[in-house]
Parts: C-alpha cells; sequence; structure tokens
C-alpha cells in the first residue's frame, strides 16, 4: 500500500505566506522560505505554494520565492497561481519547482493541460479545483477567481475531463470548507475519487490531527492543510501520527 503522503499549503501573496476562511480576510502568516524549511525539518512529504495574488507584477517576487526554496529544501514543490501557458510552466520548473498547478487558465482553455502533457508529462501537471455546493448534475461547481466566480461547469465533470486529458493528480479543495477547520468534505471527496484514476489530494477544512484519516477513507492519496500547521496547532508529525493510529500508511 502506498504511503499517504502529508502536504503543507503555503498561500503566497506578495512574498509572504498568508491565511484566510474561505479566501477571504487573509492575514501574515511569515516568510515562505522559513515556514517551508520547519514543514520539511517536521516531516511533510511534499510542499505546495499558491500564489493567491497571481499578477504580472507579483511574477518576480514568486519566482524568487521558489527559488530559494528549492536551494534549500530537497522534498517535492508543486506551485500553482497565474499558471496561464506551457511557458508560465516552463518558467516554474527552471526555477526548482517539482510540478504545477494549473486551475482557471485550464477551464478557459482545456487544451492547455494537453499542451502541458505533451511538453512536460503528466507527472508534472496537477489540477486544482476549488469547488462549492451549488445545483450541478453532483452537487457541487468549480470555481475561478480564488473562489469568488461559479465557472458554471459540473466538478464531477470537469475532474473525468482532466484526467482523460492526462493531469497527473486533482487538488481538490472545498470552498465551503476552506479555513474553518471542520473537516474534509468526506461527501466532495468520495465523487471525485469514484470518478478519477489519478491520486486524489484533500484540502479545505482540517482543524485537528484527527481530521485526516476520515479523508483519507473517502479516497484521498494525500492530504494538504494550511491553517493548524502555520499556526503551530500541531505538526506535521502529530498528524502523521494520529493517522497511523487510525490504520492509514504514512511515511
Amino acid at each position: 500500500m502506498l504511503a499517504t503522503r502529508v502536504i503543507p499549503c503555503l498561500d503566497v501573496a506578495h512574498g509572504r505566506v498568508v491565511k484566510g476562511v474561505r479566501f477571504q480576510g487573509l492575514t501574515d502568516q511569515g516568510d515562505p522560505v522559513e515556514l517551508a524549511a520547519r514543514y520539511a525539518e517536521q516531516g511533510a512529504d511534499e510542499l505546495t505554494f499558491l500564489d493567491v495574488k497571481a499578477t504580472v507584477e507579483d511574477a518576480g517576487t514568486m519566482l524568487d520565492v521558489v527559488e530559494r526554496c528549492a536551494e534549500q529544501i530537497f522534498i517535492p514543490l508543486t506551485v500553482g497561481g497565474g499558471v496561464r501557458s506551457r511557458d508560465d510552466v516552463a518558467r516554474l520548473l527552471a526555477h526548482g519547482a517539482d510540478k504545477v498547478g494549473v486551475n482557471s487558465a485550464a477551464i478557459r482553455d482545456p487544451g492547455l493541460i494537453d499542451r502541458i502533457v505533451a511538453d512536460f508529462g503528466s507527472q508534472v501537471l496537477v489540477l486544482s479545483l476549488d469547488v462549492r455546493r451549488a445545483a450541478m448534475p453532483s452537487g457541487f461547481e468549480v470555481t475561478t477567481h480564488g473562489g469568488s466566480r461559479g465557472a458554471g461547469l459540473d466538478a464531477i465533470r470537469w475532474a473525468e475531463e482532466a484526467v482523460s486529458r492526462g493531469v497527473g493528480e486533482l487538488l481538490v479543495n472545498s470552498i465551503d470548507a476552506d479555513g474553518t477547520k471542520q473537516g474534509f468534505d468526506l461527501e466532495l471527496l468520495r465523487l471525485v475519487r469514484a470518478a478519477a484514476t489519478t491520486p486524489v489530494i484533500a484540502s479545505g477544512g482540517a482543524g485537528e490531527p484527527a481530521h485526516f484519516a476520515p479523508a483519507v477513507e473517502a479516497g484521498a492519496d494525500a492530504v494538504l492543510a494550511a491553517s493548524i500547521f502555520h499556526t503551530g496547532q500541531c505538526t506535521i508529525g502529530e498528524v502523521k501520527e494520529a493517522m497511523r493510529e487510525a490504520g492509514v500508511t504514512v511515511r
């Protein structure tokens, strides 16, 4: 059985880590490279950086953060936010990213998935789905612009299409649960798991170590969290121990 990965997520704005609730009310959480180094020491399996203020002006700042992180930390690094082209992917990989996340640009142009996979391989591409409950066939809709705009796209159908186009992983973030610390959206995870053959990363809602194992039972191959790590509420080691006690295989 493959070990379940534990992935701290660092939402970055203008070179600083920030966190809010349902993507609103962002507050400063510290320096991204310092936090990344702390998580690597605690036993993180991977790290995810998401540029939540992705603009042309901020692109250089984010590349610098990625480069500094890659120089010091030797676990896989996924970077997303504002990725609009295969050139953006090439630039991030050249600066030290191992995988790249896409969201809004792939919704606008699904062919972007095809081009990235053709040029760099499926293993490089993570499709980020910011999902909310809505009047859709599955009950869930994909959103864009940091969860603020509905895409009019059924989340499960979009996941199926992305998998058919060759994405390597699905990062499934529940907008409804994000930052609430009430636990992952297990219904959403089960639906995605039933539809997808690729690894699924659960995101949104973790509030305590006990919340992680149920996400794995619902179908997640990896679990991602931000707030509870940034605030020191618990360590990665404590999360892994709770998962291990619940029968989940971890590294």
